[in-house]
């Protein structure tokens, strides 16, 4: 994450990075402009991946955590 961004949640990362996926395909944009908005959409796609392996690490853990408990 960049120290000059504060954090999205997963939501917002992922609202922003359709709204780029959108600019791009819909082209019309210089290669600078095309080259920024696909850094971005890199950045926003490891933000939504950092949240999604975050969720399933506590499904996991919640999931072994339920299997040990006897019954």
């Amino acid at each position: 994450m960049s120290a000059d961004r504060p954090e999205l949640t997963y939501e917002q990362a992922r609202e922003e990075l359709v709204e780029v996926v959108r600019k791009l395909e819909a082209g019309g944009t210089s290669l600078e402009e095309s080259l920024a908005l696909w850094e971005r959409g890199e950045e926003l796609a490891t933000t939504c991946q950092h949240w999604l392996d975050g969720a399933r690490e506590r499904l996991t853990k919640a999931q072994t955590t339920h299997e040990e408990k006897p019954k």
